[in-house]
């Protein structure tokens, strides 16, 4: 442990400061010469991990904060100029985005680190607990900043999971009416989850420096589980373990820096690309996945106080950990029967993440009941049993005897199940949003997909024609203006002829000097015009149904892949799912009805529209638009240049993004190299 300092600066200025301050003393008997045990391995890391993306996520945080609108009606648009329009506003929402998923990656890591080498148990018992308050706190903060974007999946999240606190008795509708600040989810439930996800990072900020506080009271725990005794068991913090640690991170910024630039949206919802509509639930209200082997034991207790309950005390429960197991052997790794039943409780966690993204019906219900009294037993009735019964292989007398090299079967077991977990609740929640009874989109090659792709420039002029000819009738492009055609990655229009074909356009503008609205001639920095005035002129407009803005077509829309596809999309960066779904509806329109379906009057048939009955006639027939350059004039060119088009108005940085992200990468790979070489040269005198 860290005691008293003996740290003397020799600097005159900073020991006046260390006389009266000593902070630097505290920072070098914590930090530097903190005596760490020299058989962690690379598990330990994911402190470091921890700290450093708690720190991005409240730097991100901070500057985001900056520009969003918390109001219902602007924040959805407020998010998205945010990515459009602010300078590297796309990278500040793709690292706080998929920052949060990598957070939450990195705790799970460090709590099953911790319970696979008993970090609960004595003298520890204080750090535990604090380390479940940190994770109760960051479930709430989560949860808070999955609202703000106040898409679909955002707003009919907080409705489900707020309207879990009316089966309290007595209070319950008093404590929904006031997480609302009225009688539904609106705009005063907005300004209250953004004052609070605001906050609550500071307060886990707070945590984690007692945290931090009482792991130096009572010393880091080991693989072994045997406290250190003498000096050969321990290496000073500085340089042995910072550089271990940051060889850790810059691995982690790897994984990190793929979602940020190559998978933005692998582990996000197409629906949250949908403003928030109050009056449409989507067909699967998923949460996170994070949050996934909760909300199963949520779900699969038909009494909703108990359900409420029980999920609660999934997470309560940790708490008790340091009481529940008193076996006197910490690790895992000299417990074999401890061992078996730990990957087994991860196991059930797994299908617990997986049976949360299926509807709650049929197997999936039973299941999950089985699972929730699975997970409970673990800590109530295996526990408390092994520490009777077993009988734990010896424990070495002191690090410095233990042997190594016998650890790398449970680091192996651990990344094993890491991937299985993670595949299976990405796959779970593709699983969940796929389109059920539809025939799936065939795949397409787009210019655009990979990590070194481009749009194609005339596929993104013909599609701009397209859409100007046949699309923009019904159809508004309200998140793009006139002057994004000339930017960089976009269609390669210069200035003048961005203005040139803005002033095709007339815009309503006023009031005049008179009072009067008029219209006037587009300009470069007006956008887009929408074809009706308000959603009820286009609904009457379109048999009842409110043609939906293009701008986000491509990201709004998707359909799962399932099993084995979402791993291989993983690793090939296939996200494409969007632009093959828009692509293949405007090619699925059939004349001819199948037998055994129903198309209600005034819709037609499309074989990849969900439900098939789509209230847009087709839109396209051969020859309808003439193209300049000579392209085929067919309906499968007219979708494809169309969707690439439409791909561009969702996401008209990804070009930067994918540029960016190799220079990132390969800084980071020579910098990983770096680090490795380093710590192998400062650990190779203390093994």
């Amino acid at each position: 442990m860290s005691g008293p300092s003996d740290y003397q600066p020799s600097n005159p200025a900073l020991q006046w400061i260390e006389r009266r301050l000593p902070i630097i003393g505290l920072v070098h008997s914590s930090f530097v010469v903190y005596p760490t045990p020299r058989n962690l391995n690379y598990w330990w890391t994911f402190g470091a991990i921890l700290s450093f993306m708690l720190g991005m996520q409240i730097l991100t945080g901070v500057v985001l904060a900056m520009h969003y609108t918390p109001h219902a009606d602007l924040a959805f648009k407020s998010v998205e100029l945010i990515v459009r329009d602010v300078n590297y506003g796309w990278l500040l929402r793709n690292m706080h985005a998929c920052g949060a998923s990598m957070f939450f990656f990195a705790v799970y890591v460090h709590m099953l680190r911790g319970l696979y080498y008993g970090s609960y148990k004595e003298p520890r018992e204080v750090l535990w607990i604090l380390g479940v308050i940190i994770y109760l706190l960051m479930m709430a903060t989560g949860f808070m900043g999955y609202v703000l974007p106040w898409g679909q999946m955002s707003f009919w999240g907080a409705t489900v999971i707020t309207n879990l606190f009316s089966a309290i008795p007595y209070v319950g509708e008093s404590i929904v009416t006031l997480l609302w600040g009225g009688y539904s989810v609106g705009n005063p439930t907005l300004n209250r989850f953004f004052s609070l996800h605001y906050l609550l990072p500071f307060l886990i900020a707070g945590v984690v420096v007692l945290h931090v506080w009482a792991l130096h009271v009572a010393g880091q725990n080991n693989p072994d589980g045997v406290e250190p005794k003498t000096e050969k068991d321990t290496v000073p913090f500085t340089p042995h373990a910072t550089i271990k640690d940051g060889f850790g991170v810059a691995c982690f910024l790897l994984l990190y820096a793929w979602f940020i630039f190559y998978m933005p949206n692998y582990l996000g919802d197409a629906d949250n690309y949908i403003p928030a509509n109050p009056g449409v639930t989507p067909p699967h209200i998923v949460p996170e996945w994070y949050y996934l082997p909760f909300y199963a034991i949520l779900r699969s207790i038909p009494n909703k106080l108990a359900g409420v309950i029980g999920m609660f005390s999934a997470i309560i429960i940790l708490c008790f950990l340091p009481w529940l197991d008193a076996a006197k052997t910490r690790s895992s790794k000299y417990r074999p029967l401890a061992k078996q039943f730990f990957w087994i409780f991860v196991a059930v966690c797994i299908l617990l993440g997986y049976l949360g993204a299926q509807p709650p019906e049929g197997i999936y219900v039973i299941a999950g009941r089985v699972l929730t009294v699975c997970y409970f037993a673990y800590f109530l009735i295996v526990l408390p049993l092994l520490s009777r019964i077993e009988t734990p292989r010896p424990v070495p007398n002191s690090i410095s005897e233990a042997i190594l090299a016998k650890g790398g079967k449970a680091v192996a077991s651990v990344a094993i199940a890491l991937v299985a977990a993670g595949a299976l609740f990405l796959g779970s929640l593709q699983d969940a949003r796929a389109s059920e009874g539809n025939d799936r989109p065939p795949g397409n090659k787009w210019s655009f997909s990979g990590p070194f792709g481009k749009y194609d420039r005339g596929a993104l002029q013909r599609g701009l024609k397209v859409y100007k000819e046949v699309c923009s009738s019904c159809h508004g492009l309200s998140f793009i203006a006139f002057r994004n055609l000339a930017e960089a990655g976009g269609p390669g229009y210069s200035v003048a002829q961005a203005a040139a074909f803005a002033s095709e356009y007339k815009v309503k503008d006023g009031p005049n000097d008179a009072g009067d609205m008029f219209e006037r001639p587009g300009r470069p920095a007006d956008y887009f015009p929408s074809p009706f005035p308000n959603e009820q002129a286009a609904r009457a407009a379109n048999g009842g149904a409110a043609p939906p803005d293009l701008s986000l077509i491509t990201k709004a829309r998707s359909y799962g892949r399932g099993f084995p596809w979402f791993i291989f999309d993983f690793f090939t960066q296939y996200q494409e799912q969007g632009p093959d779904y828009v692509a293949a509806v405007l090619q699925g329109f059939e004349d001819k009805v199948p037998e055994g379906v129903t198309i209600p009057e005034g819709s037609y048939y499309n074989k990849y529209f969900p439900g098939h009955a789509i209230k847009m006639p087709k839109p396209l027939s051969d020859g309808q638009v003439t193209y300049d350059d000579g392209s085929p004039t067919t309906v499968a060119q007219y979708s494809k240049d169309v969707t690439t088009f439409l791909m561009w108005t969702a996401e008209p940085h990804m070009e930067a993004r994918k540029r960016l992200g190799f220079q990132v990468f390969v800084f980071l790979i020579i910098f990983a190299g770096l680090m490795y070489f380093t710590k192998k040269k400062v650990w190779a005198d203390s093994h």
